[in-house]
């Protein structure tokens, strides 16, 4: 390249730099205001799409029928029988009456002086109500004979233990528990006839009798190793609304559709005697409705604040001062939302006795957001809870039309992200014309640069044929410089 600027004496590398710049100036900032503003309104929009799937939220936990169907239940003596409530309980109170709990067997057989004393061989058969477990014995202590049915029988639910008397005359015994409660299902032993040793003496047969007749065997006096009966299997026995009822189990779950109750204890012979019974209730989740529409009122007020904050316009001090406008003031899929919105919101629906939101106490206020009159809500959900189900659920429930607005905004390939992806294909074109005039200038600055050298050497020939000349016609006799004497 030529060194510029020798024969002119101009810059010719600044003047170059000025014009190219020149150049760029007008659409280097055109460029770079579209990138800001679509920038900006890319990362509003997804503020905007935010605020509406959040919104979208609180619109399914309303539109679902199981939260109207959900029910409270509550006992009056909890820690004696507790009631929980399923969707197909009927609200109700009911009276009950706690006669004794259900209760499995338990059993010590006979006792011997060392649980590690060899007993003899053969089969015992355990037996509780019609399921039976075998368990042979070849040399077996009791120690033995505890392990053995502890690992054949942790999946029938009978365990065995060791009882020593410290005093020796009650000797080591065998305990047997079984989980299995209710009426019918005592644990007795029964020894194979081949049985050798001392083994025959664990055969154990509980004593026969009436469900009055359920209390442990005391301890023999004149055998103090006998076996006996720590507890006998049998049913609870309780009354609802002065209907006689047992359980085989202590929890009661067919007794009244849709109630499970859980005996906890019997009620003392005095009260029973006085006839004092226990209150239960079952109503629907009022509370939980309630929660639910509340959460769905805050979230359309929050929704309201983000939408507000994204098209609001705010003064600048001083009458020269420009509004500071937010990224979509003004913007039609704002105002489409919106106008969607209020027009659902104000909609009667076709049902009966809640039509309107303004009949549960829900109004709009001036700012536009919703407010909630508690004591109205309460009275609706009172007299009309069935309608407020109708009112909130359902295709034709405000939820679902409301969603219905939401959705194309919301959904892939919606009405946001269609814009957006317009936008990044604006971004995507503005990097595409920053590279086209970098191109277009490095070419201009390479034109320039060549003409202006071109003219430099020019203008260097040019002084030196002026050099030249003057020199000559200095020489040339009969010419007088002026500058000469």
């Amino acid at each position: 390249m030529a060194i510029t600027g020798i024969g002119s004496g101009m810059d010719v590398s600044g003047m170059v730099s000025a014009l190219v710049n020149a150049e760029a100036a007008p659409k280097t900032a055109q460029l770079d205001r579209l990138e800001k503003t679509t920038t900006t309104k890319v990362s509003a929009l997804g503020q905007f799409r935010s605020a509406l799937s959040t919104f979208q939220k609180a619109l399914e936990k309303l539109n679902d029928p199981s939260l109207f169907e959900k029910r409270s239940a509550t006992s009056s003596a909890a820690d004696t029988v507790s009631i929980t409530a399923d969707s197909k309980a009927i609200a109700g109170n009911y009276n009950v009456q706690v006669f004794n709990l259900a209760q499995s067997s338990k059993v010590a057989l006979a006792g011997f002086d060392n649980a590690s004393d060899v007993l003899g061989s053969g089969t015992l058969t355990i037996n509780v109500g019609d399921e039976s477990l075998d368990i042979d014995v070849s040399n077996g202590s009791l120690t033995d004979i505890r392990d053995a049915i502890n690992a054949a029988g942790k999946d029938k639910g009978l365990s065995a233990t060791i009882v020593n008397d410290p005093n020796g005359e009650g000797g080591a015994r065998l305990v047997l528990s079984s989980d299995k409660s209710g009426t019918g299902n005592d644990i007795s032993v029964s020894v194979s006839a081949d049985a050798t040793g001392d083994l025959s003496e664990l055969a154990f047969a509980p004593p026969s009798g009436t469900e009055a007749d359920f209390e442990p065997t005391p301890v023999n006096a004149d055998n103090p190793r006998a076996a006996r009966v720590i507890s006998y299997s049998r049913d609870a026995n309780l009354a609802i609304d002065g209907i006689n009822l047992s359980s085989a189990s202590n929890t009661v779950e067919d007794a009244i559709e849709g109630v499970t109750l859980t005996l906890k204890g019997a009620q003392s012979a005095e009260a029973l005697a006085n006839a004092e019974t226990i209150n239960l209730g079952v109503t629907e989740d009022k509370a939980g409705v309630r929660k639910s529409i509340t959460d769905f009122v805050d979230a359309y007020n929050a929704m309201l604040d983000s939408i507000n904050a994204l098209t609001s316009v705010v003064s600048v001090g001083g009458d020269d001062g420009e509004p500071l406008a937010a990224a979509l003031v003004g913007d039609s899929s704002v105002r489409s939302f919106m106008s969607a919105m209020r027009s659902e919101l104000t909609a009667p629906s076709s049902g009966e006795g809640i039509r309107i939101l303004a009949d549960l106490g829900i109004s709009t206020q001036r700012d536009g957001k919703l407010a909630v009159d508690n004591t109205k809500l309460n009275k609706a959900l009172d007299t009309n809870f069935e309608q407020v189900n109708s009112f909130f659920t359902g295709d034709q429930g405000l939820m679902a039309r409301l969603e219905n607005k939401v959705k194309p905004y919301t959904e892939t390939g919606g009405i946001l992200e269609n814009r957006t992806k317009a936008l990044q294909n604006t971004l995507s074109s503005v990097d595409d014309q920053r590279e086209t005039l970098a191109t277009r200038l490095t070419k201009l600055e390479s034109r320039l640069l060549a003409q202006f050298n071109a003219m430099d050497s020019l203008i260097s020939q040019m002084n030196s044929t002026s050099s030249f000349l003057t020199a000559q016609l200095d020489s040339l006799p009969g010419v007088v410089r002026k500058d000469k004497k």
